[in-house]
């Protein structure tokens, strides 16, 4: 059987833990950041699970991490 092709999009933007939990980045961090709080960015740099509904679908993408 051959080697299954990794999403090269998903695998920039997803990062499996320990766990075998998909961990993300947030997202509304690229621009018009002037109107947002110091606390709202400071907030938005921490990173976040997906949920559980989309995980199976994130695992099949990037395979191989």
């Amino acid at each position: 059987m051959p080697k299954m092709k990794t999403h090269r999009g998903a695998a920039k933007r997803f990062r499996l833990s320990k766990s075998g939990k998909v961990k993300r980045a947030r997202a509304y961090k690229s621009h018009i950041l002037t109107k947002k709080t110091a606390k709202r960015k400071r907030n938005l740099r921490k990173g976040a699970y997906v949920a559980a509904q989309e995980e199976k679908n994130i695992k099949k993408l990037i395979p191989y991490k």
